[in-house]
């Protein structure tokens, strides 16, 4: 046999006269879409002329905005702020896993108080709960804990209850934590019934079951709404005027604005600050959700492209054998 020449394989098909075009590769054209340049090319005007625009504008007074963003009782008021979303959030995360577990008890009756409890707290405004809250130690001044109708008992003053941060990072928590409990009970509802059981049969106990198998995939689907929620209460701590409490950002800010008459600036100057705080959070929710989602949509093709064997019409994928790839 001549140098150059491969044999074909015995049972070969010979491709067709003039099928030399089909074995080359496809030349894909990309499309054009010149209406997207277009609109495109639209907003950017429109956003080029709104910041023009603003930057000759009196009324927004960047003065008063370069003044006061960096100042003391602004940077106060912002860890305020930041105070009041972490122990919000921490307190409404455990009480929120409570009211999960609770929701998923075969107790009717546990189940119906948590339902109860969510009922209440996702059908009634934040600001109407933190009004409550402000009024409910002018409601009950003490609590008897004992013996009903008798002098059996200890009673608690509820003096602390008059100190306004308390009250609103509580009633900022009570009310994150309806929100919080379906948020986890979805998560684990997502989990397949057959993997407890799996853990079951190998002889775990409920707690390996629980921190090994089911809350690790649960967290891929608790984490990104999670984030969503430490997010909006940080915007929510705005609200804590109702109890009233205004040493938050936002309160420091209107409260400036009230003596200086300059109440666009100082609106702008707590929007930088809220700007900021979200942005670093929406970073840190990204990596977060990296971290968990390791695994997840993973696909093989690029690996057997690699290897110069592709998969077959109709053959699992990467996703289908449920492999990282």
């Amino acid at each position: 046999m001549s140098e150059g020449i491969q044999a074909r394989p015995a049972g070969a098909v010979p491709p067709p006269a003039g099928s030399r075009a089909a074995a080359e590769p496809i030349k894909a054209v990309k499309l054009r879409h010149p209406w997207r340049i277009v609109f495109a090319v639209v907003l950017i005007a429109l956003v080029v002329l709104f910041v023009i625009d603003a930057a000759q504008r009196q009324a927004y007074g960047w003065q008063y905005v370069g003044k006061y963003v960096f100042d003391r009782r602004i940077s106060a008021a912002a860890l305020v702020t930041i105070q009041l979303t972490v122990y919000s959030m921490v307190i409404g995360v455990l009480l929120g896993l409570i009211l999960a577990v609770m929701r998923l008890s075969p107790n009717p009756v546990v189940k119906s108080v948590a339902w109860l409890y969510l009922w209440i707290f996702r059908g009634t405004p934040v600001y109407v709960q933190l009004v409550f809250w402000g009024l409910f130690s002018l409601i009950y001044p003490h609590l008897f804990l004992g013996v009903p109708w008798t002098s059996l008992g200890y009673s608690l003053s509820l003096g602390f209850m008059q100190n306004a941060f308390i009250i609103a990072f509580v009633g900022l928590a009570l009310n994150e934590a309806a929100y919080m409990a379906e948020i986890v009970r979805a998560g684990l509802l997502s989990v397949d019934a057959g993997q407890e059981e799996a853990a079951t049969a190998l002889g775990m106990s409920w707690w390996q079951t629980m921190t090994r198998i089911i809350i690790p995939q649960a967290m891929r689907v608790i984490i990104p709404p999670t984030g969503n929620e430490v997010i909006s209460m940080l915007k929510t701590t705005s609200l804590v005027a109702a109890i009233p409490l205004t040493t938050d950002l936002y309160g420091v800010a209107r409260d400036i604005s009230a003596v200086t008459y300059t109440p666009i600036p100082l609106l702008i100057v707590a929007s930088l600050w809220y700007l900021l705080f979200t942005s670093i959070l929406m970073v840190g929710q990204f990596f977060l959700e990296k971290r968990f989602s390791r695994g997840v949509n993973a696909r093989r093709t690029d690996r057997a492209a690699a290897a110069g064997v592709l998969p077959a019409a109709g053959a699992p994928d990467g996703n289908d054998l449920g492999g990282k790839g």
